[in-house]
């Protein structure tokens, strides 16, 4: 057997090695994170989950896969991580303290709880930051506001009742922002659309009138 084949055959096993224990050892220290310093692991997560959201959110829009908008995904990047991670913990250990019962019945109340306080909390944070971001006028920012504030809240029911039925039914506490972000994928991605396209269709506004 020559030397290259042996060292090829070695390299296969590390390699297999590596594939097969690397989600173990991820998520080891993710769960080691999340007891020495529980809000910065959440707020790194969730501005990586913010930032592909965008992302993906620019890809539909049509844009090339290496050539978008980076100030763009940074802004939305720079919310989840500095917001969204650090209230979302925050709020889920206040839920726990607010419906402290194991009964089936909580789940649905703590949905229903989500679903409406909550949620119409979040959605205005991420647009009127996201429009200060974007160096935009409070006036134009809350106008915007008003106008997607009713379609972004009822779009949320058609995902969102769904996906915390395990939230708060299956998952534990600390690992519900886990769950979370990863349907955030999806919700980030039309968060974003929408917030674009208020923001493009005023700039075009704008120059129609120069």
């Amino acid at each position: 057997m020559h030397l290259r084949d042996k060292f090829m055959r070695v390299d296969s096993r590390v390699l297999f090695e590596i594939v097969r224990y690397a989600p173990l050892h991820n998520w080891n220290a993710y769960e080691e994170a999340l007891k020495t310093n529980p809000v910065l692991a959440k707020m790194l997560i969730s501005g990586i989950v913010y930032s592909l959201g965008d992302w993906i959110a620019q890809c539909y829009e049509g844009k090339p896969l290496f050539d978008f908008d980076r100030a763009r995904m940074f802004r939305s990047g720079l919310v989840g991580f500095a917001l969204h991670g650090s209230l979302s913990h925050y709020y889920y250990h206040f839920c726990e303290a607010l419906f402290p019962f194991q009964d089936w019945w909580a789940v649905p109340v703590k949905v229903a709880f989500d679903q409406t306080a909550w949620s119409a909390l979040w959605n205005s944070v991420y647009f009127v930051v996201l429009g200060f971001l974007r160096l935009e006028s409070p006036v134009t920012i809350f106008s915007e506001l008003r106008a997607t504030f009713w379609p972004m809240f009822t779009a949320g029911w058609k995902l969102w009742p769904f996906a915390h039925l395990i939230t708060y039914g299956v998952a534990p506490v600390e690992q519900r922002l886990l769950w979370v972000d990863c349907v955030e994928l999806v919700w980030v991605t039309i968060h974003s659309t929408y917030s674009s396209e208020k923001s493009e269709a005023r700039n075009n506004n704008s120059e129609e009138l120069n």
